[in-house]
């Protein structure tokens, strides 16, 4: 793809000397570049100084990059004459392909470039620019400086807003990429090459929804370059929007969420974070150690304390020397511990004095200095006292009086933010790179009955519900479920129940119907003389008034009630299996206490994922009882992830499962395929 971003020459097919036309500022764009540019349009022997030619064929030379900004119905025969003529590298600017229902025009797009090797960047995109060599092959009248950060979008019209304020902001780029419908090339691809870019630092990702969810994991888990996203169509109303404007589909946010937090990519939720975060993290990889804060002004000092542990951080605690240095610096009523507040008559030589002895201390790992526009305070004497031997963000609090601080900040690599909150945000992101763990995970596997395991499966067919089946799928993996057995009449209810034992529980078998306990499908604690007119009582609420196909009554052996989790994996469109655990029983939608992975998990990974949840410390044992069994629910997770892959299963969802101080059983379980 080197070629597509350093091309020695571009043709411009649908070139214009019409005013307005984007085939005209296109070429006007490319005035400054340094290759050579052609002009292609048959109804035009020149335009604007370029000679013109008939086609692309017609060319004599050779072309690296062949930019189309012609009408939607002409750009199959572009195409086809650049596979004449060797062009590897298309950008389509047209419209009107898969984003207005023409699916057809954009699969014969991709089998054309996928036979011929061609690297196409659209269709229906704004173009690609390199500041590094002034190519703008885009029809944005804005350019932007060079700089290190590479910007991905899926939006064309969301790239114009930025680089406008890019100008205003100062703010470079090594590469801008419309990514349009993303025919050929997708972010995949473009992260893949920028990751061995050297002009590049930060990438920074606009996207709507990612088509080729197992291509971008495994592309991201073989970089090290932070990645920031903003992903919109986070919600209901978002996602139809999306599919709307591009033609993919949005999939699951939480699905998007635990990915992205999963391979260490910081995701913004406003365009503000979406900037700070990128800028950030072009400087600082890594905070080793808490949180120091110094500040003139007690109430900014506060809010930035605040921020460090409602973000979850830790506040740096001084050593002693510290502390005697700064006793010796400050006034006796400056606060000398974290947030150190040097008082609002400070000059900028105490504010320098305090900040060196801060960030010498070992347990600092990075420094939020705040200063506030007093009378004493010299701005630009204090941004240049400064040292960045530690990572360092600024809070110089004002608007015409800190302006020429903040270029000399900028000259060292500082940002400077006016409010304390995104200060500390900008940081957590750094933390949130940071957690990209870069060891070799392991992954479990168990044994598996897979004799019994295939007569199961033969058994069921080509049902998609997997009913009481499920128990005993769960079985051959060697998880634990309670006594049970299937009555299809009344009498093989009172012998199962018999063999089973007394009392047992009584469901309702039926692909019709979800949540059993709802609709009057679930009876507990039945003794024996009840096993009979509860088999007749269940059958007749689920055939007669739920009019729901019965495949039987499943009868299990009540047992001792446990902490109730919920275990459960949905294969997403997109990224494959994802797993998730949480609060079980029958609360699980009302409460929403559940964290998600994607598969294949470590162990380590299984018990993040309860960690995460509030029922964690529950089974850790409160108010003197005795722990749970943690490392058999870790052992559940890593079992069921194992046999969704496995078998490719669609939905598993054990709820509730039961915990105990040892052991666990699988109460009810719901399987799709």
């Amino acid at each position: 793809m080197d070629r597509l971003f350093n091309p020695r020459s571009i043709a411009v097919v649908g070139a214009t000397p019409k005013d307005g036309k984007i085939g005209n500022t296109l070429l006007k764009n490319l005035m400054h570049f340094e290759g050579d540019v052609y002009a292609v349009n048959p109804k035009y022997d020149e335009v604007l100084g370029f000679r013109c030619y008939p086609s692309i064929e017609s060319i004599p030379e050779e072309v690296d990059l062949a930019v189309v900004a012609v009408p939607y119905n002409y750009v199959l025969d572009v195409l086809r004459g650049c596979v004449k003529k060797n062009v590897k590298n298309v950008v389509v600017i047209s419209a009107g392909f898969k984003e207005a229902g023409r699916f057809d025009l954009e699969n014969e797009l991709k089998y054309i470039c996928r036979k011929h090797g061609i690297n196409l960047v659209g269709p229906n995109c704004l173009g690609i620019m390199n500041a590094h060599i002034n190519l703008n092959a885009t029809f944005s009248r804005i350019f932007p400086s060079k700089g290190d950060i590479a910007f991905l979008s899926q939006s064309g019209a969301f790239i114009l807003a930025v680089l406008e304020w890019a100008r205003e902001t100062d703010v470079g780029f090594s590469k801008v990429v419309s990514l349009g419908n993303k025919a050929v090339l997708d972010e995949s691809d473009f992260i893949c090459y920028l990751a061995e870019d050297d002009q590049t630092e930060v990438i920074m990702l606009y996207v709507e929804g990612i088509e080729d969810g197992r291509k971008f994991v495994n592309t991201v888990k073989s970089i090290d370059k932070p990645i920031v996203v903003f992903k919109c169509g986070r919600t209901d109303a978002g996602a139809r929007a999306v599919s709307g404007h591009t033609g993919s589909l949005a999939g699951s946010y939480t699905v998007y969420k635990t990915v992205f937090r999963q391979l260490g990519i910081v995701e913004a939720n406003t365009i503000e974070e979406f900037f700070d975060f990128s800028l950030i993290l072009r400087r600082i990889r890594r905070i080793d150690g808490g949180i120091a804060i110094i500040t003139n002004s007690g109430g900014p000092g506060v809010a930035a304390a605040d921020a460090v542990e409602e973000l979850e951080m830790d506040l740096a605690r001084f050593d002693g020397k510290t502390i005697e240095s700064l006793k010796s610096i400050l006034p006796p009523i400056a606060n000398i511990y974290n947030p150190v507040d040097i008082l609002g008559d400070s000059d900028a030589d105490r504010f320098g004095n305090v900040f060196n002895v801060v960030i010498d201390d070992g347990n600092v790992g990075a420094v939020v200095a705040i200063l506030t526009p007093t009378a004493q305070m010299d701005f630009e004497k204090a941004a240049n006292l400064i040292t960045t031997k530690k990572p360092v963000v600024t809070c110089f609090m004002g608007g015409e009086s800190v302006k020429d601080a903040v270029k000399i900040l900028r000259e060292k690599g500082i940002i400077n933010f006016l409010d304390p909150y995104r200060a500390v945000k900008s940081l957590k992101a750094v933390k949130t790179y940071e957690l990209r763990k870069k060891v070799e995970k392991t992954f479990k596997r168990f044994r598996v009955d897979m004799e019994r395991l295939r007569e199961i499966i033969e058994g069921i067919g080509d049902k998609r519900f997997i009913g009481f089946e499920g128990f005993r799928i769960l079985e051959c993996y060697g998880i634990s479920v309670p006594p049970y057995g299937i009555a299809r009449s009344a009498e093989e209810a009172l012998k199962v129940a018999d063999e089973i034992g007394y009392p047992v529980a009584m469901k309702v078998i039926s692909p019709d119907i979800i949540h059993k306990t709802d609709v009057g499908c679930v009876e507990l604690n039945v003794k024996r003389e009840k096993v009979i007119p509860t088999f007749n009582r269940l059958v007749k609420i689920a055939e007669d008034f739920l009019n729901a196909e019965v495949e039987g009554i499943l009868i299990q052996k009540m047992i001792s009630r446990g902490r109730e989790v919920v275990i459960g994996v949905k294969k997403d469109p997109q990224f494959g299996h994802i797993a998730m655990f949480g609060f079980g029983g029958i609360y699980v939608e009302v409460f929403r206490d559940v964290s998600f992975r994607l598969l294949p998990l470590s162990e380590e990974e299984a018990f993040d994922m309860i960690r995460e949840v509030k029922v964690y410390r529950i089974l850790k044992g409160v108010r003197g009882e005795k722990p749970y069994d943690i490392k058999g629910v870790v052992d559940l997770i890593l079992r069921v992830s194992q046999m969704s892959q496995d078998l490719d299963l669609l939905e598993v969802d054990l709820n509730p499962v039961f915990v105990y101080e040892r052991g666990y059983y699988v109460v009810d379980c719901k399987i799709m395929r």
